[in-house]
């Protein structure tokens, strides 16, 4: 049978789906693993762990779908990756995107007057979540003063580009747009690596990879010459995956992290409250942008539960451990495990509970969290109301909304429609879909005429969550204060 198969390269597993030509699911292979804290605020990978773990399920699946019609690829985005081009061996471990060990950098930059400079240029917020700071770290270390890197022996990609580079057996070093909108050195304007971004953050030009669109010919899978027809970020793949085509069409994606995305068309909107402006996808020659809303710890917190505080076996226990009224008894739940995203962009906060009494329970701890993830959509929502974004529905997808009490306290919350897709895992389809257009096996039209099956949940509109929402806020407002 001829098979699209597509890797996922996430935060925590690697997994690899094949699709037929329909788009339909056939077979998954999935291979966790563990995140490396070396300090506080610092957050790595063994490269060598994301390869073998992307072969192995690659392998498995292949096994059983020779017949490739393309292979595509989407992966955790900002995560950064340095490698000698000669050997192919890391010079560290991957920084993967929730790491802050740059805030102070950030700072400095900040207090030069250069944070308007690099919005304008790239639609991003000066943080040590993108990529640039993140390259400079690695090369000050170990190659500082340059002459590697530029000479060429030195490779820099985020996931997919050394993934691509990896599977075409070292010939192929490139990205796409949506991956190189989220390193803090490309021009959103020009799709192109900006010169005075890389002269500020002392990056040589030939480290960088060749930025194509979502739908380009990448390579050849040197083992099997199965062609790489599509390469896209997870988030912007998830976009494409819901089918958010339609200018103002909005989707939030609840894996490690939270992040909502909605598609501004070939408009690119600069938020005033603490959005983002990224790529949202390029395909058939067509670029839509969008506004994003980055929440840094959301399945994060699901985990922590059940691996620190053996709160639940299952991560899909805690569902029963969610009260009634979505009540948490009075805590409060402080979501920052990698400090706060948008809006607020805080990266030295911690995680932390407020409230607890004697009576406190589990249930009232495992309710809060999820509220706090409600609340922080709900926050993103008013940033991009503010921003004059028209918003209906929003669909969702990632693990968590597998979550049926989840999905319905999110609506109730948010007083939003909710949209759950019966096919949750809108990452790796959106890759697929980009690479069965790369491939020619469906189009664009296609997609926009076609619709999967879903389910909608509306607000319970007898319970007003706003003064606890507001309440929730402004007890997060004085902790930022409190961090400046």
């Amino acid at each position: 049978m001829k098979s699209i198969i597509c890797i996922d390269q996430g935060t925590t597993s690697s997994r690899v789906v094949a699709f037929n030509e329909e788009l339909q699911p056939l077979k998954i292979n999935q291979q966790e693993y563990s995140l490396i804290f070396p300090e506080d605020g610092w957050v790595e990978i063994d490269i060598s762990v994301i390869e073998k773990t992307v072969n192995d399920a690659l392998a498995d699946v292949m096994r059983s779908f020779g017949d490739v019609i393309s292979l595509g690829i989407t992966n955790q985005r900002e995560t950064t990756l340095l490698w000698n081009r000669v050997n192919g061996l890391p010079l560290h471990n991957a920084i993967v995107w929730q790491d802050r060990r740059t805030a102070k950098y950030c700072e400095e930059l900040k207090s030069q007057g250069l944070e308007e400079t690099i919005k304008n240029k790239t639609g991003l917020v000066l943080d040590p979540y993108f990529s640039a700071t993140k390259i400079k770290w690695i090369l000050d270390k170990y190659d500082s003063d340059r002459k590697l890197s530029s000479n060429g022996d030195i490779l820099f990609g985020t996931v997919e580009t050394f993934l691509i580079w990896k599977l075409t057996g070292g010939k192929d070093h490139f990205t796409d747009f949506t991956n190189a909108s989220r390193t803090m050195i490309c021009n959103i304007d020009t799709q192109d690596w900006d010169d005075e971004l890389l002269t500020l953050f002392n990056i040589p030009r030939e480290v960088l990879p060749k930025i194509k669109h979502n739908d380009a010919f990448f390579g050849e899978h040197q083992e099997t010459q199965a062609p790489i027809h599509g390469a896209i970020g997870d988030q912007q793949a998830a976009l494409v995956g819901q089918n958010c085509f339609e200018v103002n069409s909005m989707k939030a994606t609840f894996g490690t992290g939270c992040f909502l995305m909605v598609n501004t068309g070939n408009q690119r909107i600069y938020s005033k409250n603490g959005l983002l402006t990224t790529a949202g996808y390029s395909l058939e020659n067509t670029t839509a942008y969008a506004l994003e809303g980055s929440i840094f710890s959301a399945g994060t917190g699901i985990k922590w539960l059940r691996d620190n505080l053996n709160f639940f076996e299952n991560s899909s226990d805690s569902e029963k451990l969610i009260n009634a009224k979505w009540d948490s008894g009075g805590v409060i739940f402080v979501p920052a495990f990698s400090g706060l995203g948008a809006p607020r962009w805080q990266p030295n906060i911690r995680a932390g509970f407020y409230g607890m009494t004697a009576d406190s329970e589990r249930s009232d701890l495992v309710t809060s969290v999820f509220k706090a993830l409600c609340f922080q959509v709900k926050e993103l929502i008013i940033a991009l109301e503010s921003d004059a974004v028209s918003i209906h529905n929003l669909s969702v997808d990632g693990g968590m909304t597998n979550n049926q009490s989840f999905c319905q306290m999110l609506a109730d919350i948010c007083n939003i429609n909710i949209i759950v897709p019966d096919y949750k895992e809108s990452t790796v389809l959106g890759a697929a879909k980009c690479a069965a257009i790369g491939s020619g096996v469906i189009s664009m039209n296609d997609l926009k005429n076609s619709s999967g099956n879903f389910k909608a949940l509306t607000p319970n509109k007898e319970e007003d969550y706003r003064e606890e929402f507001s309440y929730w806020s402004e007890f997060i407002n004085s902790i930022s204060d409190s961090m400046k």
